[in-house]
């Protein structure tokens, strides 16, 4: 364990983009040879746009970054935070809850968050527009969604009191997991029960990929699934029944070009349709 944290500690910025690009092309290459849905589509050019809307997030995370720094910093330099509060733990131990908390907080609740309050769902929409849900999906947000997403990853940071060391492993174990559970894949019955009382899988999180509610506002979570069965948000869909996008934008003029997508947060609100349309 301690060289795990001697590593994220002094992490290459080569390796954190070696993380993003290889689980891109890991998870791709799966999907080509077992595709859950075997899709029309040119799938280059759906990752194109995919990618443009990842190099905006990474543009803003690296902007940004030195706010994610200088506030892990002061939180462990003023012992401030639910993990500087701790008796003294065993070291995986100290990992785990400060990993559960970041996950919690800079994922789960900035999640469901954005489901919930309108003008952060007109920017998180641009995600779930994807007509063709892939481990490219994974990184398709808005710029605005990448800035208040840092800000609950900042404010998950000082409330939880985590080192940086920690916050490293964090973000390469979030990007890990959104691109293995936004693959066009899909998991044998048997491994997915197992293994979904742990991670969130790409089986659990398709389902928050359906494209009108109650199925919209389910399955939240990105790395642990416990945040979904605690707060009873966990919802199962079978496969065949699926159906991707987002039931207010499902022209491919709308959610495929870069321009649309980028003004679909000014442009004039469109509630949810609803269970109407699946019934």
């Amino acid at each position: 364990m301690q060289t795990l944290v001697e590593y994220f500690e002094h992490i290459p910025s080569s390796h954190r983009s070696a993380i993003l690009v290889g689980g891109i092309t890991l998870f791709w290459l799966i999907e080509g040879a077992y595709p859950l849905f075997r899709f029309q589509y040119n799938k280059w050019r759906h990752a194109r746009t995919n990618i443009i809307f990842t190099l905006t997030t990474i543009i803003i995370n690296f902007l940004m970054a030195f706010v994610l720094v200088k506030s892990s910093d002061w939180a462990v330099a003023q012992e401030f935070g639910i993990l500087q509060w701790l008796p003294a733990l065993p070291l995986w131990a100290f990992a785990l809850i400060g990993l559960m908390l970041l996950d919690l907080i800079g994922a789960w609740f900035v999640h469901w968050t954005e489901h919930k309050v309108k003008w952060m769902w007109r920017f998180h929409l641009i995600h779930h527009s994807d007509l063709h849900v892939d481990t490219t999906t994974a990184n398709r947000h808005h710029p605005g969604e990448s800035v208040f997403r840092f800000l609950f990853t900042t404010l998950a940071v000082v409330i939880t009191g985590a080192p940086m060391w920690m916050v490293f492993m964090y973000q390469s174990l979030s990007v890990a997991l959104s691109q293995f559970n936004h693959a066009n894949i899909t998991l044998p019955t048997w491994l997915d029960r197992v293994l979904s009382w742990v991670i969130v899988t790409p089986n659990m999180h398709h389902v928050h990929h359906h494209y009108v509610q109650p199925y919209t506002d389910s399955n939240y979570g990105n790395i642990f699934s416990i945040w979904d069965r605690l707060f009873g948000t966990f919802t199962r869909l079978e496969h065949d029944k699926l159906v991707y996008g987002i039931d207010t934008h499902m022209k491919a003029e709308e959610n495929a070009q870069v321009g649309n997508l980028l003004k679909i947060p000014f442009q004039e609100y469109r509630p949810s349709v609803g269970t109407k349309l699946a019934e």
